[in-house]
C-alpha cells in the first residue's frame, strides 16, 4: 500500500533543492517549516473532542498542514467547495467544528481557539521526527461533496485506502513524465480532483507546490516560465487562453497539463498544443468513483478514453451504462455510473452522454444531450447547457416544467443576434431542434452568454445556471445633471449587473454598461468608451459590496487596459480579495478576451502606506 505519510516523513525526493516543499507567495517553505506547521495545527486539533471537522483554507500549504494534523489526531475531515451561507448551514447539520476561513457565526463553534500562524513562528529542526502516522486502510479520512453540476451536492465518504491507492495510480501513470516538476493549479484543493492532484500526490512524491491558485492568464504566464512545472486545471480555464500573451518560455518548462471536470473541446486541445507545446491529459472520474480513465488527444479524432490500471469495467446491456470495479471505491461492488459508453477494446471506451440527462416533459422522454449536440452542430453555437426548470404557476396553483437554453455563440451566431435580433436567432435555433424533438421539448427561455459560468472547480452547476434566469439588476445609482437646455435629468453612474458566482474571496459579476451612462459624455462622441478610471472605481465599489476591504486606498499595481468596453455589451467582472496582502485583484473580460485588469492596494487606518 502506497503511504502518503511514510513517503513525506522520509523525504521521498530528498534531492529536492533546499528541501523545499512549496511556496507561499514569494516565501519558500522547507520541509522542517512545514512539519512545524503540522505540529502547531495538531496541538489545537487534537484537543477537539468531536470526530468530524469541517476544513476550509484557501492556501494549499496551510490546508495540507491542517489536514495532516487532523488525520494524525484521527479526525475525519469534511471538505466543502465554498463557505457560502447555504453550504455552511447544511454542514452545521453534520459537523460541530469549523476550522479555517468560515463565517464568524460558524468558526466560533471551535472549542479551542487556533493560534495565528505565520512563517516567522517556525524554527528549523523543532518538528518531531516520524511525526506522520501510518493510517489503517479503513480509516475514514474524508467526506467530500459532489460538484452539484447534475443536481444537489451529495456527501461522499472516502477511506484512506481509496486515497492512497489513487495516489499510487497517478504516480505509476504520470510520475515519470513529471519528474521533479513543481505543481501549479487553477483549481481548488477543496474538491477531490484538486485535493489529489495539487496536494496529496505532490506531497506523497516530494514535488513542490505553489500554495495560491492562479486565477489569471498573466499569472500562468509568469509562474509557468520559472522552472520545470505541471499545471492542474480544468476546461473552463483552458478554453479561453489569450493568444496575445508571450508563452514562448513556458514551452521549455511545462512538463504536463492535467484537465478534469468535463471533456475539453478539440479547439481547446489545439490551442494548448499551439501555445504551450503540450497536449492536455484529460482525466475522467467523479467524486464518488475517483479517477476512471484518461486520454491525450494528439489528433482530433482520438476520442477514446483509456481505463486506469487495476480497474475492471463492463457495459450494462439494457442501457449501455458504464459499470466499474475499482480500488478507488470503498468495496468491490460493481458501481453503475450515469454515463453511457461504447466499447472500443478491453482498455478503451468512448463516452456517449449521461443517462440522467433524460428528462420527462408531459410524459415525453427528452434527451438534453441530444438537443445540445444538435445545437452545437448548427454552426451557430460554440457552447451550450440545457436545463430542466420547474416554474410555479401561482395563479393556477400548479407547476410547469420547461427547458431553458444557455448559449455561447460562434461568430456566425453573434452576427445573427446583432443583425437580426434575439427573436430571429431563437427561431433559427428552434428550427434546428425541431428536426430532433417534439415541439413540447423546445426551450421556453434562452440566455445568450459570453461564457458559461463556472465555480472554483471549473464546473458549471445547476444553481449557477438558474441564477442567470433572474433579471439583471438595473443601475439605481444615478446623478442629476443639467443638459444644454437647462433641463434636469438623471443619468446612471453604475452598470447594470448580475452576480454569477460568490466565494469567500472571489466574486464574478456580469455587467452591462447602459448607453446613457454619465461617463460616456465626451468620451468619445463618435463611439462611447468606458473610461479606465471608472473601471477601477467600479471594481472597488463592488469589491466593498462583497468583501470587507480596508478603509484606505493605497495604490494600484499591474494596471492594464487591453480592449475598450462599449455600451450595451455584456462583460464579466472578476474580483479576488487577498486579505493577507490587503489587495483586491480585478479583471474585465469577455469572449473577445481581456479588457482590463489590475491590483488595488489598501492600508489599515493606523499603518502608513
Amino acid at each position: 500500500m502506497f503511504n502518503l505519510h511514510h513517503n513525506l516523513s522520509t523525504a521521498s525526493v530528498a534531492e529536492k533543492s533546499e528541501n523545499i516543499i512549496g511556496w507561499q507567495a514569494q516565501s519558500a517553505i522547507t520541509r522542517e517549516m512545514f512539519s512545524q506547521k503540522v505540529t502547531t495545527w495538531h496541538a489545537s486539533i487534537s484537543q477537539i473532542p468531536q470526530h468530524k471537522i469541517a476544513l476550509y483554507l484557501s492556501d494549499s500549504i496551510e490546508f495540507a498542514a491542517a489536514l495532516f494534523a487532523a488525520w494524525h489526531a484521527h479526525k475525519t475531515v469534511v471538505l466543502t467547495a465554498d463557505t457560502l451561507e447555504n453550504n455552511c448551514r447544511n454542514l452545521a447539520k453534520e459537523v460541530d467544528v469549523f476550522i479555517g476561513e468560515f463565517p464568524d457565526q460558524y468558526r466560533t463553534q471551535l472549542k479551542t481557539p487556533l493560534p495565528a500562524i505565520t512563517n516567522s513562528d517556525f524554527t528549523v529542526g523543532t518538528a518531531p521526527t516520524g511525526f506522520f502516522p501510518v493510517l489503517a486502510e479503513s480509516f475514514p479520512a474524508l467526506i467530500v461533496y459532489t460538484s452539484g453540476s447534475t443536481g444537489e451536492a451529495q456527501a461522499i465518504p472516502k477511506q484512506w485506502s481509496q486515497l492512497s491507492t489513487e495516489i499510487a495510480t497517478l504516480e505509476s501513470l504520470f510520475g515519470e513524465k513529471l519528474g521533479s516538476a513543481s505543481i501549479y493549479a487553477t483549481v481548488s484543493h477543496q474538491h477531490i480532483y484538486g485535493l489529489l492532484f495539487k496536494v496529496l500526490w505532490p506531497f506523497a512524491t516530494g514535488r513542490a507546490i505553489y500554495a495560491e491558485a492562479l486565477n489569471f492568464p498573466e499569472q500562468l504566464q509568469q509562474h509557468l516560465a520559472t522552472g520545470a512545472c505541471a499545471l492542474i486545471t480544468s476546461p473552463a480555464h483552458l478554453k479561453r487562453l489569450p493568444a496575445h500573451l508571450d508563452w514562448v518560455k513556458i514551452k521549455t518548462q511545462l512538463r504536463a497539463v492535467f484537465s478534469s471536470g468535463g471533456p475539453l473541446s478539440i479547439g481547446s486541445v489545439e490551442a494548448v498544443q499551439a501555445l504551450w507545446g503540450q497536449t492536455p491529459i484529460e482525466v475522467y472520474g467523479s467524486s464518488e468513483t475517483g479517477g476512471i480513465a484518461w486520454r491525450q488527444r494528439v489528433q482530433s479524432h482520438q476520442e477514446a478514453w483509456q481505463v486506469f490500471p487495476q480497474l475492471a469495467w463492463r457495459i450494462a446491456a439494457e442501457n449501455n451504462l458504464l459499470e466499474i470495479q475499482s480500488p478507488h471505491l470503498p468495496d468491490t461492488t460493481w458501481f453503475r455510473l450515469a454515463d453511457q459508453v461504447n466499447a472500443i477494446n478491453q482498455q478503451h471506451f468512448q463516452l456517449l452522454g449521461r443517462q440522467d440527462r433524460i428528462v420527462k416533459i408531459e410524459e415525453k422522454r427528452i434527451s438534453l444531450d441530444l438537443m445540445e449536440k444538435a445545437l452545437l452542430s448548427s454552426g451557430l453555437v460554440n457552447e451550450t447547457r440545457l436545463l430542466l426548470n420547474t416554474e410555479l404557476l401561482v395563479e393556477q396553483n400548479s407547476q410547469r416544467q420547461n427547458i431553458c437554453a444557455f448559449i455561447v455563440l460562434t461568430e456566425q451566431g453573434q452576427a445573427i443576434l446583432q443583425g437580426q435580433g434575439k427573436f430571429a436567432l431563437n427561431q433559427q435555433l428552434r428550427g434546428v431542434l425541431n428536426k430532433h424533438v417534439e415541439a413540447i421539448a423546445l426551450p421556453r427561455r434562452w440566455r445568450y452568454l459570453d461564457a458559461l459560468p463556472v465555480n472554483s472547480q471549473g464546473k458549471t452547476t445547476q444553481a449557477q445556471l438558474l441564477a442567470l434566469l433572474e433579471d439583471i439588476e438595473q443601475s439605481q445609482d444615478k446623478l442629476e445633471v443639467q443638459d444644454d437646455s437647462n433641463t434636469l435629468k438623471k443619468q446612471p453612474i453604475k452598470p447594470n449587473w448580475r452576480l454569477l458566482e460568490q466565494e469567500p474571496e472571489r466574486a464574478l459579476l456580469e455587467i452591462i454598461v447602459p448607453k446613457d451612462l454619465l461617463y460616456f459624455e465626451g468620451h468619445f462622441p463618435i463611439a462611447p468608451v468606458l473610461p479606465g478610471v471608472v473601471q477601477v472605481d467600479w471594481a472597488i465599489h463592488f469589491g466593498r459590496q462583497y468583501f470587507a476591504l480596508p478603509a484606505n486606498f493605497c495604490g494600484i499595481q499591474a494596471l492594464k487596459f487591453q480592449q475598450v468596453i462599449c455600451a450595451e455589451t455584456p462583460v464579466y467582472m472578476e474580483l479576488i480579495h487577498q486579505p493577507q496582502k490587503l489587495s483586491l485583484q480585478f479583471r474585465y473580460f469577455s469572449d473577445a478576451g481581456q479588457h482590463a485588469g489590475g491590483r488595488v492596494l489598501f492600508e489599515q487606518a493606523q499603518t502608513p502606506c
